[in-house]
Protein backbone atom coordinates (compact mmCIF):
# COMPACT_ATOMS: atom_id res chain seq x y z
CA UNK A 1 0.00 0.00 0.00
CA UNK A 2 1.28 3.33 -1.13
CA UNK A 3 0.39 6.44 1.19
CA UNK A 4 0.93 9.73 -1.03
CA UNK A 5 1.02 12.99 0.85
CA UNK A 6 0.68 16.19 -1.22
CA UNK A 7 3.48 19.42 -0.77
CA UNK A 8 5.23 18.57 2.63
CA UNK A 9 7.23 21.12 3.37
CA UNK A 10 10.89 18.77 3.60
CA UNK A 11 11.56 14.97 3.17
CA UNK A 12 11.71 15.04 7.42
CA UNK A 13 8.08 15.75 7.88
CA UNK A 14 6.95 12.70 6.52
CA UNK A 15 8.31 11.00 8.91
CA UNK A 16 10.19 8.36 6.68
CA UNK A 17 13.42 7.51 5.80
CA UNK A 18 14.87 8.95 2.49
CA UNK A 19 15.05 5.42 1.01
CA UNK A 20 11.71 4.70 0.95
CA UNK A 21 10.95 5.68 -2.59
CA UNK A 22 7.20 5.29 -2.60
CA UNK A 23 6.77 8.45 -1.20
CA UNK A 24 6.26 11.05 -3.92
CA UNK A 25 7.13 14.81 -3.58
CA UNK A 26 5.94 17.56 -5.54
CA UNK A 27 7.18 20.86 -5.19
CA UNK A 28 5.90 24.20 -6.79
CA UNK A 29 8.50 25.23 -9.08
CA UNK A 30 10.02 28.42 -8.42
CA UNK A 31 10.67 31.36 -11.31
CA UNK A 32 14.27 32.59 -10.78
CA UNK A 33 14.73 36.25 -10.79
CA UNK A 34 15.68 36.87 -14.29
CA UNK A 35 13.29 35.19 -15.87
CA UNK A 36 10.78 36.88 -13.88
CA UNK A 37 12.67 40.23 -15.01
CA UNK A 38 12.50 38.59 -18.97
CA UNK A 39 8.93 37.67 -18.27
CA UNK A 40 8.46 41.21 -16.84
CA UNK A 41 10.04 43.08 -20.12
CA UNK A 42 7.85 40.94 -22.69
CA UNK A 43 4.94 42.24 -20.21
CA UNK A 44 6.04 45.31 -20.94
CA UNK A 45 6.21 45.29 -24.74
CA UNK A 46 2.65 42.94 -25.26
CA UNK A 47 0.07 42.89 -23.29
CA UNK A 48 -0.90 38.37 -22.91
CA UNK A 49 -4.17 39.33 -20.42
CA UNK A 50 -6.65 39.91 -23.14
CA UNK A 51 -5.35 36.93 -24.63
CA UNK A 52 -5.47 34.27 -21.70
CA UNK A 53 -9.15 35.42 -20.84
CA UNK A 54 -10.26 34.88 -24.59
CA UNK A 55 -8.65 31.75 -24.10
CA UNK A 56 -10.77 29.00 -22.12
CA UNK A 57 -8.94 26.06 -20.37
CA UNK A 58 -5.67 28.45 -21.00
CA UNK A 59 -2.48 27.94 -18.61
CA UNK A 60 -2.89 31.24 -17.44
CA UNK A 61 -6.06 30.57 -15.51
CA UNK A 62 -4.24 28.10 -13.36
CA UNK A 63 -1.99 30.74 -12.27
CA UNK A 64 -2.21 31.75 -8.52
CA UNK A 65 -3.57 35.41 -7.75
CA UNK A 66 -0.39 36.12 -5.68
CA UNK A 67 2.09 35.44 -8.53
CA UNK A 68 0.67 37.83 -10.02
CA UNK A 69 0.97 40.39 -7.61
CA UNK A 70 4.42 39.05 -7.44
CA UNK A 71 4.98 39.78 -10.72
CA UNK A 72 3.37 43.74 -10.87
CA UNK A 73 5.74 44.20 -7.92
CA UNK A 74 8.55 43.31 -9.97
CA UNK A 75 7.65 44.82 -12.81
CA UNK A 76 7.30 47.92 -11.18
CA UNK A 77 10.81 47.61 -9.82
CA UNK A 78 12.30 47.22 -12.96
CA UNK A 79 13.67 50.29 -14.41
CA UNK A 80 12.73 51.02 -18.29
CA UNK A 81 15.73 50.43 -20.56
CA UNK A 82 16.23 53.44 -23.03
CA UNK A 83 18.53 53.46 -25.81
CA UNK A 84 21.47 55.84 -25.65
CA UNK A 85 20.84 58.77 -27.68
CA UNK A 86 23.97 60.04 -29.46
CA UNK A 87 24.11 63.61 -28.60
CA UNK A 88 23.65 66.32 -32.00
CA UNK A 89 26.22 68.32 -32.59
CA UNK A 90 26.22 71.75 -31.75
CA UNK A 91 25.08 74.65 -34.22
CA UNK A 92 28.62 76.61 -33.91
CA UNK A 93 30.66 73.71 -34.82
CA UNK A 94 30.63 72.32 -38.11
CA UNK A 95 30.05 69.28 -39.43
CA UNK A 96 32.88 66.93 -39.48
CA UNK A 97 31.77 65.95 -43.36
CA UNK A 98 31.76 69.66 -44.44
CA UNK A 99 34.98 70.57 -42.72
CA UNK A 100 36.24 67.70 -44.72
CA UNK A 101 35.15 68.84 -48.25
CA UNK A 102 37.52 72.11 -48.36
CA UNK A 103 40.35 70.48 -46.37
CA UNK A 104 43.65 71.11 -47.94
CA UNK A 105 45.93 67.38 -48.00
CA UNK A 106 49.20 68.11 -46.76
CA UNK A 107 52.39 67.96 -49.01
CA UNK A 108 54.93 65.92 -48.12
CA UNK A 109 58.79 66.58 -49.19
CA UNK A 110 62.28 66.47 -47.95
CA UNK A 111 62.96 68.97 -45.24
CA UNK A 112 61.66 71.85 -46.80
CA UNK A 113 61.83 71.20 -49.68
CA UNK A 114 59.15 69.18 -52.44
CA UNK A 115 60.19 66.40 -54.31
CA UNK A 116 60.29 69.09 -57.42
CA UNK A 117 62.68 71.02 -55.99
CA UNK A 118 64.71 68.25 -54.62
CA UNK A 119 65.19 66.55 -58.39
CA UNK A 120 65.75 70.04 -59.79
CA UNK A 121 68.17 70.97 -57.45
CA UNK A 122 70.61 68.04 -57.63
CA UNK A 123 70.17 68.39 -61.60
CA UNK A 124 71.57 71.93 -61.39
CA UNK A 125 74.38 70.53 -58.97
CA UNK A 126 75.51 68.09 -61.75
CA UNK A 127 74.86 70.38 -64.58
CA UNK A 128 77.56 73.25 -62.37
CA UNK A 129 79.62 70.52 -61.57
CA UNK A 130 80.51 69.19 -65.16
CA UNK A 131 80.57 73.01 -66.19
CA UNK A 132 83.88 72.95 -65.09
CA UNK A 133 84.96 70.38 -67.07
CA UNK A 134 86.61 71.11 -70.31
CA UNK A 135 83.93 71.66 -73.42
CA UNK A 136 86.50 70.53 -76.53
CA UNK A 137 88.01 67.02 -76.51
CA UNK A 138 91.56 68.03 -78.30
CA UNK A 139 93.59 70.67 -76.27
CA UNK A 140 94.96 72.41 -79.30
CA UNK A 141 91.64 73.88 -80.51
CA UNK A 142 91.00 74.81 -76.23
CA UNK A 143 93.03 78.58 -77.08
CA UNK A 144 91.59 78.99 -80.63
CA UNK A 145 88.32 78.47 -79.61
CA UNK A 146 87.79 80.13 -76.50
CA UNK A 147 89.14 78.26 -73.39
CA UNK A 148 89.00 75.26 -71.47
CA UNK A 149 85.66 75.36 -70.02
CA UNK A 150 81.75 77.44 -70.75
CA UNK A 151 83.62 79.63 -67.55
CA UNK A 152 86.03 80.98 -69.85
CA UNK A 153 84.52 80.80 -73.10
CA UNK A 154 83.38 84.75 -73.57
CA UNK A 155 79.80 85.55 -71.86
CA UNK A 156 77.94 82.28 -73.12
CA UNK A 157 78.11 80.95 -69.53
CA UNK A 158 75.40 84.07 -68.69
CA UNK A 159 73.33 81.93 -70.77
CA UNK A 160 74.36 78.41 -70.54
CA UNK A 161 74.95 77.99 -66.67
CA UNK A 162 74.47 81.18 -65.29
CA UNK A 163 70.68 81.63 -65.54
CA UNK A 164 70.06 78.23 -64.16
CA UNK A 165 71.97 79.05 -61.19
CA UNK A 166 70.24 82.19 -60.48
CA UNK A 167 66.68 80.21 -60.79
CA UNK A 168 67.71 77.83 -58.01
CA UNK A 169 69.31 80.15 -55.92
CA UNK A 170 65.79 82.17 -56.03
CA UNK A 171 63.93 78.47 -55.41
CA UNK A 172 65.61 78.13 -52.30
CA UNK A 173 65.51 81.52 -51.28
CA UNK A 174 61.61 81.00 -51.02
CA UNK A 175 61.46 78.35 -48.97
CA UNK A 176 63.51 80.00 -46.55
CA UNK A 177 62.35 83.71 -46.78
CA UNK A 178 58.53 82.80 -48.49
CA UNK A 179 58.00 87.12 -48.20
CA UNK A 180 61.73 87.64 -50.19
CA UNK A 181 61.73 88.00 -53.46
CA UNK A 182 59.02 86.67 -55.02
CA UNK A 183 59.31 88.07 -59.00
CA UNK A 184 61.74 88.70 -61.54
CA UNK A 185 60.75 91.43 -63.53
CA UNK A 186 57.08 90.46 -64.11
CA UNK A 187 57.78 86.66 -63.81
CA UNK A 188 57.19 84.31 -60.83
CA UNK A 189 59.97 82.51 -59.83
CA UNK A 190 58.76 79.17 -61.32
CA UNK A 191 58.17 80.91 -64.56
CA UNK A 192 61.57 82.56 -64.59
CA UNK A 193 63.10 79.18 -63.94
CA UNK A 194 60.67 77.68 -67.05
CA UNK A 195 62.37 80.24 -68.72
CA UNK A 196 65.92 80.16 -67.26
CA UNK A 197 66.20 76.33 -68.01
CA UNK A 198 64.68 76.57 -71.57
CA UNK A 199 67.01 79.17 -73.01
CA UNK A 200 70.23 77.31 -71.42
CA UNK A 201 68.87 73.89 -72.99
CA UNK A 202 68.66 75.72 -76.48
CA UNK A 203 72.51 77.35 -76.11
CA UNK A 204 73.77 73.94 -75.42
CA UNK A 205 72.23 71.96 -77.92
CA UNK A 206 73.18 74.41 -80.51
CA UNK A 207 76.48 73.54 -79.73
CA UNK A 208 75.84 70.09 -79.63
CA UNK A 209 74.03 70.55 -83.16
CA UNK A 210 76.84 72.46 -84.70
CA UNK A 211 79.42 69.70 -83.17
CA UNK A 212 77.74 67.22 -84.60
CA UNK A 213 77.03 69.14 -88.37
CA UNK A 214 81.15 69.57 -88.57
CA UNK A 215 81.63 66.10 -87.23
CA UNK A 216 79.24 64.49 -90.29
CA UNK A 217 80.81 67.43 -92.96
CA UNK A 218 84.44 67.44 -92.39
CA UNK A 219 84.87 64.25 -89.75
CA UNK A 220 86.22 66.47 -86.87
CA UNK A 221 84.66 65.84 -83.93
CA UNK A 222 85.40 69.13 -81.45
CA UNK A 223 82.98 68.76 -78.39
CA UNK A 224 83.57 66.45 -75.45
CA UNK A 225 81.69 64.90 -73.56
CA UNK A 226 80.38 67.40 -71.32
CA UNK A 227 78.13 69.46 -74.38
CA UNK A 228 76.36 65.84 -74.24
CA UNK A 229 75.74 65.62 -70.71
CA UNK A 230 74.40 68.95 -70.24
CA UNK A 231 72.11 68.69 -73.11
CA UNK A 232 70.33 65.65 -70.86
CA UNK A 233 70.42 67.58 -67.52
CA UNK A 234 69.12 70.52 -69.22
CA UNK A 235 66.33 68.79 -70.93
CA UNK A 236 65.97 67.09 -67.10
CA UNK A 237 65.66 70.58 -65.96
CA UNK A 238 62.95 72.14 -69.07
CA UNK A 239 60.69 68.82 -67.87
CA UNK A 240 61.04 69.88 -63.87
CA UNK A 241 59.96 73.28 -64.65
CA UNK A 242 57.93 73.86 -67.91
CA UNK A 243 56.42 70.26 -68.15
CA UNK A 244 56.09 69.52 -63.94
CA UNK A 245 52.57 70.93 -63.59
CA UNK A 246 51.61 67.82 -66.04
CA UNK A 247 53.56 65.38 -64.76
CA UNK A 248 52.40 63.41 -61.64
CA UNK A 249 53.65 63.65 -58.93
CA UNK A 250 55.69 66.58 -59.89
CA UNK A 251 52.00 68.46 -60.65
CA UNK A 252 51.55 68.72 -56.91
CA UNK A 253 53.53 71.18 -56.38
CA UNK A 254 51.47 73.73 -58.32
CA UNK A 255 48.43 72.83 -56.91
CA UNK A 256 46.06 74.40 -53.91
CA UNK A 257 48.80 77.24 -53.91
CA UNK A 258 46.94 80.84 -53.01
CA UNK A 259 45.65 82.95 -55.51
CA UNK A 260 47.60 86.39 -56.29
CA UNK A 261 47.05 89.33 -58.31
CA UNK A 262 49.61 89.24 -61.31
CA UNK A 263 51.95 91.53 -62.23
CA UNK A 264 50.80 94.87 -64.06
CA UNK A 265 53.20 94.06 -67.04
CA UNK A 266 51.59 90.53 -66.71
CA UNK A 267 48.04 91.34 -67.15
CA UNK A 268 45.76 91.42 -70.10
CA UNK A 269 46.39 94.17 -72.64
CA UNK A 270 44.22 96.90 -72.64
CA UNK A 271 41.83 97.51 -75.75
CA UNK A 272 42.77 100.05 -78.04
CA UNK A 273 40.31 102.51 -80.01
CA UNK A 274 40.66 104.71 -82.78
CA UNK A 275 41.48 108.40 -81.79
CA UNK A 276 38.93 111.17 -83.58
CA UNK A 277 40.14 113.20 -86.06
CA UNK A 278 40.20 116.34 -84.62
CA UNK A 279 41.85 119.63 -84.80
CA UNK A 280 42.35 122.57 -82.29
CA UNK A 281 43.36 125.15 -84.16
CA UNK A 282 40.07 124.46 -86.80
CA UNK A 283 37.56 123.83 -83.74
CA UNK A 284 34.89 126.75 -83.55
CA UNK A 285 31.14 127.30 -82.35
CA UNK A 286 29.21 127.90 -85.25
CA UNK A 287 28.56 132.11 -86.08
CA UNK A 288 25.37 133.84 -85.75
CA UNK A 289 24.23 135.07 -88.85
CA UNK A 290 22.52 138.40 -89.23
CA UNK A 291 19.33 137.49 -91.26
CA UNK A 292 19.69 140.76 -93.21
CA UNK A 293 23.30 140.72 -94.25
CA UNK A 294 25.37 143.32 -96.41
CA UNK A 295 25.97 142.93 -99.69
CA UNK A 296 29.67 141.51 -99.81
CA UNK A 297 31.82 144.65 -101.12
CA UNK A 298 29.39 146.98 -100.32
CA UNK A 299 31.36 150.27 -99.73
CA UNK A 300 31.88 151.50 -95.97
CA UNK A 301 30.50 155.06 -94.51
CA UNK A 302 33.17 157.07 -93.79
CA UNK A 303 31.41 158.35 -90.52
CA UNK A 304 32.33 155.24 -88.84
CA UNK A 305 36.05 153.43 -88.46
CA UNK A 306 37.12 150.61 -90.57
CA UNK A 307 37.23 147.02 -88.70
CA UNK A 308 40.94 145.88 -88.41
CA UNK A 309 41.58 143.98 -91.74
CA UNK A 310 41.37 140.00 -91.08
CA UNK A 311 44.54 138.12 -91.09
CA UNK A 312 44.70 136.17 -93.95
CA UNK A 313 45.73 132.73 -92.01
CA UNK A 314 42.94 132.71 -89.81
CA UNK A 315 40.07 130.55 -90.41
CA UNK A 316 36.50 131.40 -90.47
CA UNK A 317 32.92 129.92 -91.42
CA UNK A 318 31.81 130.61 -95.09
CA UNK A 319 28.49 129.70 -96.68
CA UNK A 320 27.76 129.44 -100.19
CA UNK A 321 24.73 130.76 -102.02
CA UNK A 322 24.66 127.89 -104.19
CA UNK A 323 26.40 124.14 -104.24
CA UNK A 324 29.57 124.38 -105.56
CA UNK A 325 32.80 122.47 -106.03
CA UNK A 326 36.23 122.32 -103.83
CA UNK A 327 38.71 120.95 -106.06
CA UNK A 328 42.18 120.04 -105.20
CA UNK A 329 45.51 121.04 -106.97
CA UNK A 330 44.86 119.40 -110.15
CA UNK A 331 40.95 120.15 -110.12
CA UNK A 332 39.49 117.26 -109.65
CA UNK A 333 36.44 117.73 -107.46
CA UNK A 334 36.65 116.59 -103.72
CA UNK A 335 33.75 117.12 -102.45
CA UNK A 336 30.73 119.94 -102.56
CA UNK A 337 29.89 123.15 -99.97
CA UNK A 338 26.48 124.68 -100.79
CA UNK A 339 23.78 127.17 -98.46
CA UNK A 340 22.71 124.09 -96.59
CA UNK A 341 25.86 124.05 -94.19
CA UNK A 342 28.84 126.28 -93.39
CA UNK A 343 32.22 125.74 -94.56
CA UNK A 344 35.15 126.11 -92.33
CA UNK A 345 38.03 128.32 -94.45
CA UNK A 346 41.54 127.90 -92.88
CA UNK A 347 43.07 130.30 -95.21
CA UNK A 348 42.23 133.17 -97.86
CA UNK A 349 43.86 133.49 -100.53
CA UNK A 350 41.83 136.49 -102.13
CA UNK A 351 40.56 134.84 -105.22
CA UNK A 352 40.18 131.44 -103.86
CA UNK A 353 39.34 129.77 -100.05
CA UNK A 354 41.41 126.69 -98.60
CA UNK A 355 38.57 124.59 -97.14
CA UNK A 356 38.60 121.75 -94.90
CA UNK A 357 36.00 119.47 -95.21
CA UNK A 358 34.67 117.82 -91.50
CA UNK A 359 36.12 114.41 -92.43
CA UNK A 360 39.31 115.81 -92.82
CA UNK A 361 39.48 116.13 -96.65
CA UNK A 362 41.16 119.58 -97.80
CA UNK A 363 40.51 121.44 -101.09
CA UNK A 364 40.31 124.86 -103.34
CA UNK A 365 37.24 126.77 -103.71
CA UNK A 366 37.38 129.02 -106.60
CA UNK A 367 34.41 130.61 -107.08
CA UNK A 368 34.53 133.01 -103.93
CA UNK A 369 32.18 135.48 -105.31
CA UNK A 370 28.72 135.73 -103.63
CA UNK A 371 29.90 134.09 -100.03
CA UNK A 372 28.95 135.15 -97.28
CA UNK A 373 31.51 134.96 -93.77
CA UNK A 374 31.13 133.91 -90.71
Amino acid sequence: MTDQKTNPESPDDAGSPVEDLDVTVVRAPEAAPHETSTLDMETQAYDFSTDAADAPGSPAEAVPASVDHDAADTVADVEPQVAPVEPSPSPDEPATVEASEGHIPPQYGIGPFSLREISLLGVWVLAFLFSFFPLYADNQYTSLLGGTSVWTSGIDWVLAIGAPTVAVFLITLRRFSPDGIRRVGSLGIDQFASVAFAVSAVVWLSWLWTNIARGVAVGVWLSSWVVWVEVLLMAAGVVLTVLAPFIPPFHEDFLHRTETLSHRVARRARPVVARPISDARYTMAAPSVDPDPAPYGDPIDDDEPAPAAASAQQAFWALAPVERDVVDESGAPVFRIGPTAWALVIEDRGDSFVVRHEDGRIGYLTDVSGVTRG
